[in-house]
């Protein structure tokens, strides 16, 4: 196939560019003010041609191409991949993202601009005449002011030719359909919204914002006193977020506007909470308002719901939120998940990989009793809940499965017992008492005890990052490599790095581990480096089984260690069936691992799951 390299120049202004807040791919490329200037394109190594004229002109130009059989490769694929499909009806067989490529290798850290990549790789200079373009439609330039535009445009595309030319051998075919698979999630989406649905939900959070903050008891006084703000907080099971002072070096509320845990209490699954900090906050619409709006404002551009994801939007590879359209946190009993519907004749179908990060988490670390329980189908919560309350098995009932899932997904990491607490109060509204949770931590330090010490395993991997050293990970069969600062290699063949990963000492003389994140150091410890690697392995086994899903079933959502499809009414069961299956399946590189996967369909997203008979 050909690989058909392409970039978009498209008319922009301050008050109307991707720049200006709010503004999402969508809402650009939807918007009655949006003109294509000209595109590049390059096919292969042949010589890159410029493109300008009315959309018709362009439009044909496009055209000659056999976009059904060849690779489309951008930089930011998502925007150019998205006009070619909305604007030109061309849809490429297969769309690569040096972008995404880029982030992926480099980690989510690093510059990912065109022009910071064609440096680092010494691939050539980036021009600067897109700054000259601003508030120019095509008619306003002049012949020549269109061929500089045009040769800036060309530059463009070959410094992305050169780029992919440069990152493509890190690459298998795995993660290349991966991407395929994000970018298409956008411009060929899948899901429609339903209007009144929408319009009904707007109303009923507009009117709850009020009377929840009524019924919190909360006046102006509470919001600005930080500590009636953190026992407000507590009474609905959030532990108030904290921070070293820099003023005072001592531990402080973390309550402000630029500290992130409390911000990212705005996408707290309760709307109570929601309400409370948006209202500290000053902020005027809660996150279920403002995306309820969003949601209403792309129903009324054309009614299907694009899904914007970043490949590799974090540490672990796993996929992020961009564009403002969170649906990787929708609360579980949002009416949006109701509004997000099916084409006539069309159900979606979904399967979720049970508690996946608790399988991997148990195999790589060698917990081998706990594995074959898995394997024999023993239910681990009821069985961790059996020995913390001391009661028979078969006599747990639903309360204590609840403690004991909490406590087998949280104590995992190395939870300590404060947090395990918060956690039960916040999940459940139940106090479980600070002799209990320290029991508990106890137990499950002595049952899992190759999981705790594959936490200070992973800790070696801390060591031969900072030392710019190599070494091994893993307890169980698996065997990860450290590749020194390059950081741990996965099973996709990728690395998951730390930025300029040091070490510290804390006031208690303890060595830490901390490195740099664009948002300021981040420090890390042993089960959290296990715990990001875990998480990691989990986005490998879930990337492999949506490649396999995606070869029958296109996928139009992934959701955390769910995804979701569109097929046509009749093959629902068997969609279903077929999904789990595939999900069920072991990864090469964890062959004995005991998945488990449930699954299910409706005409909305709020179908519940279920396991196959």
């Amino acid at each position: 196939m050909d690989i058909i390299t392409l970039d978009a120049e498209t008319h922009y202004s301050k008050a109307y560019s991707l720049s200006k807040k709010g503004t999402t791919t969508q809402s650009y490329i939807d918007d009655e003010r949006f003109e294509t200037i000209g595109i590049a394109v390059k096919v292969n190594d042949e010589e890159t041609v410029w493109y300008t004229g009315e959309h018709e002109e362009i439009k044909n130009a496009l055209e000659k191409y056999d976009w059904s059989n060849a690779y489309l490769l951008a930089h930011n694929a998502l925007f150019d991949g998205t006009i070619l499909a909305w604007r030109y009806g061309i849809y490429p067989k297969i769309i690569l993202d040096t972008l995404s490529m880029a982030r992926a290798k480099h980690g989510v850290e690093a510059g990912g601009s065109l022009k910071v990549l064609a440096e680092r790789y010494e691939l050539g200079v980036k021009g600067t005449e897109v700054l000259d373009a601003m508030g120019k439609r095509r008619a306003d330039f002049t012949p020549e002011e269109l061929a500089r535009y045009g040769a800036y445009c060309i530059n463009d595309v070959e410094l992305t030719y050169s780029l992919f030319k440069e990152l493509a051998s890190n690459f298998n075919k795995t993660e290349i359909a991966l991407i395929d698979m994000t970018i298409k999630m956008h411009t060929t989406p899948q899901f429609q919204l339903d209007r009144g649905i929408l319009e009904d939900h707007l109303v009923q959070v507009r009117e709850n914002k009020e009377r929840l903050l009524v019924e919190c008891g909360l006046n102006k006084e509470n919001l600005m006193s930080n500590n009636k703000l953190a026992e407000v907080l507590e009474q609905f099971g959030v532990s108030p977020p904290m921070k070293i002072s820099g003023r005072t070096g001592k531990e402080a509320y973390a309550f402000a506007k630029s500290d992130e845990a409390f911000k990212a209490l705005l996408e707290h699954d309760d709307d109570r909470v929601q309400a409370i900090i948006a209202a500290r906050l000053g902020v005027k619409s809660t996150l279920e308002e403002t995306r309820t709006e969003r949601f209403i404002n792309i129903q009324e551009a054309g009614g299907a719901l694009p899904v914007p994801l970043k490949y590799y939007g974090a540490i672990t590879g796993r996929w992020s939120a961009v564009d403002s359209i969170n649906l990787q946190n929708i609360p579980r009993g949002s009416r949006l998940k109701k509004a997000i519907t099916t084409p006539l004749g069309y159900m979606i179908v979904g399967a979720d990989l049970s508690n996946i990060e608790l399988r991997v988490g148990l195999e790589f670390a060698g917990q081998a009793d706990k594995i074959k329980m898995l394997g024999d189908g023993l239910d681990l919560y009821k069985d961790f809940a059996s020995k913390a309350f001391h009661v028979p098995y078969d006599e747990v009932d639903d309360d204590a499965r609840f403690v004991g899932k909490t406590a087998s997904l949280s104590l995992i990491y190395g939870t300590g017992h404060k947090k395990l607490r918060a956690q039960c109060k916040m999940l459940s509204g139940k106090d479980i008492g600070e002799e209990f949770a320290q029991s508990a931590v106890s137990l499950y330090r002595n049952e899992y005890a190759y999981v705790k010490a594959a936490w200070y395993d992973a800790g070696k991997a801390l060591v031969a990052i900072v030392n710019n050293e190599y070494a091994e990970i893993g307890l169980g069969p698996l065997k990860l490599k450290v590749m020194g600062e390059r950081g741990i290699q996965l099973p996709s063949g990728l690395f998951m790095t730390y930025p300029e990963l040091k070490t510290t000492t804390d006031e208690e003389g303890r060595t830490q581990f901390v490195y740099r994140t664009r948002k300021g150091p981040v420090h890390i410890h042993p089960a959290k480096c296990y715990q990001n690697v875990i998480q990691a392995l989990a986005r490998c086994v879930m990337g492999e089984a949506m490649v396999r899903v995606n070869r029958k079933y296109p996928v139009g959502l992934t959701i955390h260690d769910a995804l979701y499809c569109v097929v046509p009414f009749e093959e629902a069961e068997e969609a279903r069936r077929f999904i789990i299956n595939e999900l069920r399946k072991p990864p090469a590189w964890m062959p004995d691992i005991p998945l488990d996967a449930e699954g299910g369909y409706g005409e909305n997203l709020s179908f519940k799951m279920s396991k196959l008979e």
